[in-house]
């Protein structure tokens, strides 16, 4: 797909599409991340609605581990524009992936068996309640919880999400566009989320410097804790607002300790491996698996990866098993019948489009917990046990893994005769 330009600025387009949607939609509402971008959707979206005197929501997923200045300013524009949005601050159990840790890989916001060590208290704003939505369950993941709150949102009638995202962030971002078949009357800003929920993405063109030119020249309110990213050194292209604990989020963990350090020791005691992950999330190699790894002497990258896996708490091990049983399973009807290979070419690896031993080492020194970078995605936590009975029975039929044998916490070794 190649650019199309228009003879129009970004500011004027994004107006446009934030006016029909207001014309397209029977409800609508924001996700709000607190961000520079979400932002500066918010100040066009709540000028629409003022305009029309219509009352739309404002969905924002509070993880507890964030920067205070960011709820400090997620506050003051659900203050601002209270004529015009009807705020949901969730403040509930909320699952997802944590990359800094093999012990806890995965991060579970405002847990209530840890209440004595939450960073903060939570907002009186907050919904605390989990019975205020009916679509909530214990142990629901973030990707879970995005598509449900629509659904239940929407009541039945055709829904806007507006999305502050830009395609020029990241190539995941643009490949969320781009890929996307199923768009509301045509749009190229919109992308179907659950039956008739759709996201509207109207600053999808925008670049970073059109963000800080929109604020210069209006005035309007953003996230200050932008200015002491600068300060610290970071491009505008670098600052991001993401929870912390997530594969790309934790290079940024050692901001917190600069710019708010009092955050940063309350995060310390929260949550395991966050201090390993500040300190090596930016180094290369092995320690997490970024950029190229090496092969430690008299392994191969099988053998490494059970060394890995041997090191591991055992329900995470088990976890790991399942999905590389699944990963070299696959492979065997496309042209690796006795097993994959240690390496392939490397270029090949990275895209994807060659299964090793390598690329199974390198996620398991990234902690992905979902194995995205071999290609899996996220198993629902209500069918995670589902997932596991069936994993048990299948890796048997395989003979890929042989099972843990009871009361031996060490784990077997792979068998791909």
């Amino acid at each position: 797909m190649h650019r199309v330009y228009l003879e129009k600025n970004v500011l004027v387009a994004a107006k446009e599409r934030i006016s029909w949607a207001f014309d397209s939609f029977e409800r609508m509402y924001i996700s709000f991340s607190g961000g520079k971008d979400s932002t500066a959707m918010v100040h066009l979206v709540a000028e629409e609605a003022r305009k029309r005197n219509r009352k739309i929501g404002l969905l924002f997923i509070d993880w507890e581990c964030q920067f205070e200045r960011t709820i400090q300013h997620v506050d003051e524009i659900i203050t601002e524009y209270k004529d015009v949005f009807e705020a949901y601050w969730i403040q509930l159990e909320i699952m997802t992936n944590n990359a800094t840790s093999m012990y806890e890989p995965t991060w579970k916001s405002w847990d209530e068996d840890k209440k004595e060590l939450w960073v903060r208290n939570k907002s009186i704003k907050g919904i605390k309640d989990p019975l205020f939505l009916p679509f909530y369950f214990a142990g629901i993941t973030f990707e879970e919880f995005v598509p449900l709150f629509g659904k239940w949102y929407s009541q039945g009638k055709t829904t806007g999400c507006f999305v502050g995202i830009r395609s020029t962030e990241s190539l995941n971002r643009y490949r969320t566009l781009i890929m996307q078949k199923d768009r509301f009357q045509g749009k190229p800003f919109t992308t179907n989320v659950v039956d008739n929920v759709w996201n509207v993405y109207p600053i999808y063109d925008w670049t970073v410097e059109d963000i800080w030119v929109f604020y210069y020249k209006t005035k309007l309110p953003y996230n200050k804790i932008y200015d002491l990213m600068h300060q610290a050194g970071l491009k505008p292209s670098q600052m991001r607002i993401d929870e912390p604990f997530g594969d790309e989020a934790r290079k940024n963990l050692w901001l917190y300790q600069i710019i708010e350090q009092k955050t940063w020791a309350k995060f310390v005691s929260r949550m395991n491996g966050v201090n390993t992950g500040a300190l090596y999330c930016g180094e290369k190699g092995n320690v997490l698996g970024n950029a190229k790894i090496s092969l430690p002497e008299g392994h191969t990258w099988q053998s490494f990866a059970v060394h890995l896996l041997d090191s591991m708490p055992p329900k995470t091990a088990e976890h790991y098993k399942n999905k590389i049983a699944k990963y070299i399973y696959w492979y065997k009807d496309k042209g690796y019948p006795n097993g994959i290979p240690d390496q392939a070419d490397y270029n090949l690896e990275q895209k994807g489009k060659a299964p090793a031993w390598r690329q199974i080492v390198k996620t398991l020194l990234r902690n992905d917990y979902w194995c995205r970078n071999l290609g899996f995605g996220i198993t629902k936590s209500s069918n995670y046990q589902k997932y596991l009975d069936l994993m048990r029975r299948k890796r048997n039929e395989w003979n890929l893994f042989s099972e843990i044998r009871e009361n031996d916490n060490s784990l077997a070794k792979l068998d791909i005769e």
